[in-house]
């Protein structure tokens, strides 16, 4: 079994965010390319934004602390500390309202 502080990890992310030119950083936390479920802990210094991409799998965004806008078209979602966002299955964008981290889960899609 493992254990990991989620708390100690956004810290981390933040601090390495806030040095990074792109005002973004990101620590997957469980899974990979070998997995079908993938954990990743993303920090978004306020007003940057994972530009728009396709949705790889069924996912969910739990915003761990801070805010974001998840938009998809002409939807958007806000999300604080402690809420979970389902990704819609359409390309789709995440924002930072503030300066946020989020725990990003995916489960991908795997071609038959």
């Amino acid at each position: 079994m493992k254990k990991m502080s989620l708390t100690a990890l956004a810290r981390e992310q933040v601090a390495s965010a806030e040095r990074a030119s792109s005002g973004r950083a990101a620590h997957t936390v469980f899974g990979g390319h070998e997995h079908v479920l993938r954990q990743t802990v993303i920090a978004l210094v306020a007003g940057q934004t994972l530009a728009e991409h396709n949705n790889p799998g069924e996912a969910t965004v739990h915003v761990l602390n801070g805010r974001v806008r998840l938009t998809a078209g002409e939807d958007a979602w806000e999300g604080s500390t402690g809420d979970l966002i389902i990704v819609p299955d359409s390309s789709h964008a995440l924002e930072a309202i503030e300066t946020s981290t989020v725990l990003l889960t995916v489960a991908k899609i795997t071609a038959p």
